[in-house]
């Protein structure tokens, strides 16, 4: 079970991180959760540059280490950049001092002051430690989940997800890796032509 939009409620418990931005233009933020990788990350990446559109990866250590080819393109074409953790730990069922560590060691590659906690999950004395240390971190969440990674949801509903529940501010939530790339290759392209099409700009976090 997950929720497509975001509701105020969960908003409300945690107004430290960042869950959409202001409506201050027709502007949203799309990001990509768990790269980079062959194939998918490269389909991503061609894919933004057909639209001309920008975005935020939040990238796994282990698959910056694996694929740096990857990982350089996504900074040269102008992407932002965030931690997603070394090794896309759950920080519900992780010790503070392994999830700090396994944090800071994707830190030393990635470089940024973003941060999305894999499955959205972080306990708060991770979240005040994390920000203790680096004053300066924005722990982003989403505003509308795409679905991409249920590999029981069609193409169709995933495309639907999305353009059913965007606004200027949302942060969208795709993934770049194998589990979600049926779905994503449709949803996608859809999300930036519909996005397009209802004058709406693509930002960087």
């Amino acid at each position: 079970m997950y929720l497509i939009k975001t509701p105020f409620w969960l908003r409300w418990l945690y107004p430290g991180f960042v869950w959409r931005k202001p409506l201050t233009s027709r502007t949203v933020y799309l990001t990509f959760d768990d790269g980079p990788i062959p194939d998918v990350t490269p389909f991503v990446l061609d894919t933004l540059t057909t639209f001309n559109a920008k975005a935020t990866f939040f990238c796994i250590g282990d698959n910056i280490r694996k694929h740096p080819d990857i990982f350089r393109r996504i900074v040269d074409e102008g992407h932002s950049i965030g931690n997603h953790t070394y090794n896309h730990l759950k920080g519900w069922d992780t010790e503070d001092d392994i999830y700090l560590q396994n944090f800071n060691q994707c830190q030393q590659l990635t470089d940024s002051n973003l941060f999305r906690p894999p499955y959205g999950r972080v306990k708060r004395s991770q979240a005040s430690k994390l920000k203790k240390d680096l004053p300066d971190l924005k722990i982003i969440m989403w505003d509308v989940l795409s679905g991409d990674f249920d590999q029981d949801l069609s193409p169709e509903k995933c495309l639907r997800n999305v353009v059913n529940n965007v606004s200027p501010g949302s942060i969208i939530v795709f993934h770049d890796s194998l589990k979600a790339y049926d779905r994503l290759k449709y949803a996608l392209p859809g999300t930036l032509d519909f996005c397009l099409k209802h004058g709406l700009s693509f930002g960087v976090l």
